[in-house]
């Protein structure tokens, strides 16, 4: 078993509280750490679990889960966890788990999952819309479609996005998380495989050759997923195509080292805005 076995790896770190008398990590600590990289399994695939769990009308329980220790993992040391998708069978999900230390296969395991009605936890058949996703994610495809339109295509979408963000997770009042400007921007909306809208942003004009991104909103359970990433990039895109060689737009200091990373620079000062910290931003596009 390698690395290079597994399309996705979660990255971790050990803690301290990981570690046993033996200075090295406890053996129940490997299925939690399975676990963890189970649910960036699901951010992988573009996938907030408990909504896309509802969707299908069911839910995945763990029926058998099996560790073989090769090696032992150290307080402080930089691991990675591979998760795979090995087979599906007809209510049942077999996924192939390994931890490395660099390319060294430290432990590997697999876990059993079971789709099944939530209420009873009686088997059902695993849906094929799931089975569909997750062959497409181990061939190696994307998992979400991005649409660049107008408020009009994709108002709907983004403005649901924005709510869930801005109104029901930062308290900004309902009515400043939408203007006049909608109806005159270029939107973007990142929607997963079931139809889910993940991400949403918008670009403006803002001045001649200078367009402004804003109304940037990510899913909770999405953020570090690269979604937010290609609806900036889109939007860029759109930028460059009608002439606007550079790009502005407010950051929230939360989100300002993702805009670093993405190429932006401070452009002034820190600032208010609806009660939050903001920094001015730019880079060419």
């Amino acid at each position: 078993m390698k690395r290079s076995d597994f399309r996705h790896l979660e990255r971790l770190r050990v803690r301290w509280a990981e570690v046993d008398l033996q200075k090295i990590v406890f053996n129940g600590h490997y299925l939690m750490y399975f676990d963890t990289a189970v649910a960036g399994y699901w951010r992988a695939l573009a996938m907030p679990y408990h909504e896309t769990m509802a969707m299908l009308g069911g839910d995945l329980f763990v029926r058998k889960a099996t560790v073989e220790y090769l090696g032992s993992a150290r307080y402080d040391e930089l691991c990675e966890v591979g998760i795979r998708c090995a087979r599906i069978g007809t209510s049942s999900i077999l996924f192939s788990a390994a931890l490395f230390r660099g390319e060294q296969l430290l432990v590997s395991g697999e876990l059993v999952y079971v789709f099944a009605d939530p209420a009873s936890q009686t088997s059902r058949p695993v849906p094929q819309d799931l089975r569909d996703v997750l062959t497409a994610f181990e061939a190696g495809e994307t998992m979400f479609d991005l649409r660049l339109g107008s408020w009009e295509q994709l108002g709907a979408e983004a403005k649901g996005i924005r709510h869930a963000v801005f109104v029901d997770e930062q308290k900004i009042p309902a009515d400043m998380v939408c203007d006049d400007a909608d109806t005159e921007a270029v939107h973007a909306v990142a929607v997963n495989r079931f139809g889910l809208p993940l991400a949403s942003g918008r670009l403006v004009a803002h001045a001649p050759g200078l367009g402004k991104i804003g109304r940037m909103a990510v899913l909770a359970a999405q953020r570090g997923s690269g979604v937010g990433r290609a609806v900036l990039e889109a939007l860029a895109g759109a930028a460059h195509q009608r002439g606007e060689a550079e790009l502005m737009l407010h950051a929230q200091a939360s989100a300002v080292a993702f805009y670093r990373r993405a190429g932006f620079v401070n452009d002034g000062a820190a600032f208010q805005e609806a009660g939050i910290e903001h920094q001015a931003m730019r880079r060419t596009s």
